[in-house]
């Protein structure tokens, strides 16, 4: 199985605790045997069952001679002390053996809690980074709902079903090898007899184990369904509710709800038979060793005595052989998550730091393409861009939905590569440039601007470690949002809810450019910042817009001209084309698509005093 080999690499940092528990395990399981074997032949000799010989026997790998070894020991003691000394002196020892037994079990529980939780928390943060790594066209692709069953569901399924039966996956193979050692040396013959059966028990086992996996990896596939639509419909309430939709999101829900009651039945219901169907199987294993040594004991090959004592050990063998299977059975389920993590563990990332960066002293001169083409799978996008930003101006990107805007945006920090061209940063491939000194020069302004469930302060300074609150207080001020911010009932430690919820979208945006404004980067990557406001909204927004393009290089996206009129330059992009470009003033006598678009926005006639 892939999945345990994996599991096993982030065991394997812990093997200390593992060593230290085996130990243990194993000195535990000796105390055992030994208080099961030494008790019958002491209270045999004791009750006089059994005559001790009067020469000590010479040693051998036997039982009856490793019997008559201890009788003959056990009648030597007995000249010195009296019997009820003798026993008490084994009650003492069973108690010793017990205490001595439950002591290492419980210190090997107490090592191995490092592993089981260490484990867990290795695989969540590395899944988590994992997809913190992953380029945007991953999220494209994938349902976020999905994305958060198997970073949260399915590593707690893996911890509840795998790593809670870790400690009897280690343990009750130890213990069972040990009794079937100490089996060996009593009787080998019928050892091997009782083993032979176990591989037909463990293809019974197998067989219905290995429905339950397929059945636990189809439950949480329904399970990531049913968070998908819980998440879309907590993020479309006003959408479900402005269409009277209720009822059948409702619906939808119900329907998957049902399917997950069916299959969590079967796969209870398959669990639920690890335990009768082990347990079945054993008594038949062991109505067969009876038979099989009891004929052994009347044809006078095996003494009673011995066969009595390994009735008594193999019983103490069903016990942990029978939680072995429940535990393989649990495991499945467990199995079934951690093959879904897999998915996104060994999910590929195309965007790559390059293993020698080049040197970066920051951003000095432009950012080119050149013959840039990319598509999103078959789709081309973008096609053959030439296009150069000068450091300090201002570059405004316009045209139809669809056209290739975002995209071309995107490719600056990486978010996507080109399949075909370059990018360009002061004459330097950005693909040689480390990740981080990369992006560090880079400022956003998205249309939908991304909050955190923090205070306004720690929005602002977001990813700071040490945020200046005077900074944060300035580049509020900057953005017009200090009023606002200081009507809030915290002032700037209040916190802004899921998304920032509890603002407008206004005051969202003038927070998105503030939080630029405390980055303070060379270059700006605004995309429709100011498409989704009102006019009052968009006025403030626009003026905190003109404070942080102050001095820096901009790439706007647009689609009210108004808004980028004064460009240094603007691009007409369509289809993934670069149809024209120049300033508002030339594309108008031009008389092309910009044309056509400003005379679309604008009174026909009123053009002219904007120019």
């Amino acid at each position: 199985m892939k999945g345990f080999s994996r599991l096993f690499k982030y065991i394997r940092p812990y093997w200390p605790y593992l060593v230290g528990f085996t130990f243990l395990t194993l000195l535990g399981t000796l105390f055992s045997v030994l208080s099961l074997t030494m008790v019958i032949p002491f209270l045999q000799i004791l009750f006089d069952q059994v005559s001790p010989p009067q020469t000590q026997p010479e040693f051998a790998w036997e039982m009856n001679t490793l019997l008559d070894i201890l009788y003959f020991k056990l009648g030597t003691s007995l000249g010195t002390v009296t019997k009820t000394g003798l026993l008490a002196t084994i009650c003492v020892g069973l108690v010793g053996m017990f205490l001595l037994k439950n002591l290492c079990n419980y210190f090997a529980l107490h090592l191995i809690a490092p592993l089981r939780s260490g484990a867990i928390h290795d695989l969540r943060k590395q899944a988590f980074h994992h997809l913190m790594d992953l380029p945007l066209s991953y999220f494209g692709r994938q349902k976020k709902g999905d994305i958060m069953t198997r970073v949260s569901g399915d590593v707690l399924e893996v911890e509840w079903s795998i790593m809670n039966s870790v400690v009897s996956l280690l343990k009750d193979p130890i213990t069972v090898l040990a009794f079937l050692i100490a089996m060996l040396v009593m009787n080998y013959q019928l050892t091997l007899f009782t083993l032979a059966m176990l591989p037909v028990s463990a293809l019974i086992i197998g067989k219905v184990a290995k429905t339950l996996k397929k059945a636990s990896f189809h439950g949480q596939s329904i399970l990531s369904d049913l968070n998908v639509l819980t998440e879309e419909s907590l993020g479309g309430i006003r959408i479900i509710k402005a269409f009277r939709a209720e009822t059948h999101q409702k619906n939808k829900f119900d329907a998957l709800n049902a399917q997950s009651l069916t299959l969590g039945n079967k796969i209870f219901r398959r669990r639920s038979l690890s335990s009768p169907l082990s347990e079945f199987i054993g008594s038949i294993v062991i109505a067969v060793v009876m038979w099989f040594g009891g004929n052994i004991v009347l044809d006078g090959a095996l003494d009673p005595k011995a066969f009595i004592t390994y009735i008594a050990m193999f019983s103490q063998v069903i016990s942990p052989a029978k939680a072995v299977a429940t535990t393989y059975y649990n495991m499945q389920k467990g199995v079934a998550s951690l093959n879904r993590i897999e998915g996104v563990l060994d999910e590929p990332n195309p965007i790559q730091n390059p293993i020698n960066p080049a040197p970066f002293q920051g951003f000095k001169k432009s950012i080119e393409f050149k013959d840039v083409s990319f598509a999103y799978g078959k789709q081309n996008v973008l096609n053959h861009i030439n296009l150069s930003i000068e450091k300090g101006k201002t570059i405004a990107l316009v045209g139809p939905s669809g056209g290739g805007k975002s995209t071309l945006a995107d490719l600056i920090p990486r978010f996507y590569d080109p399949q075909n061209g370059l990018v360009l940063m002061d004459g330097v491939d950005i693909k040689t440039l480390a990740l981080e000194d990369l992006r560090k020069c880079i400022g956003m302004v998205p249309q939908q601007p991304v909050l955190f469930h923090d205070s306004v302060a720690h929005n602002i300074a977001y990813a700071d470690p040490n945020p200046d609150i005077g900074r944060v207080i300035q580049c509020a001020k900057m953005a017009h949002a200090h009023d606002f911010i200081s009507g809030l009932e915290q002032g700037y430690e209040t916190s802004i809810g899921d998304l920032g919820n509890r603002l407008s979208g206004g005051q969202k945006q003038r927070l998105a450019i503030a939080r630029a404004l405390y980055k303070d980067p060379p270059l700006l990557i605004l995309d429709e910042a100011t498409s989704a406001l009102d006019s009052e909204s968009e006025q403030l927004v626009q003026q905190a817009l003109d404070k942080l393009m102050e001095n820096r290089t901009s790439l706007v996206i647009a689609h009210r001209l108004s808004t980028i009129l004064h460009a240094d330059e603007i691009v007409y992009l369509e289809n993934g084309i670069i149809h024209e470009q120049g300033n508002h003033q030339s594309l108008l006598n031009m008389g092309g698509k910009y044309r056509q678009l400003f005379d679309v926005q604008f009174k026909a006639g009123n053009y002219t005093n904007h120019g």
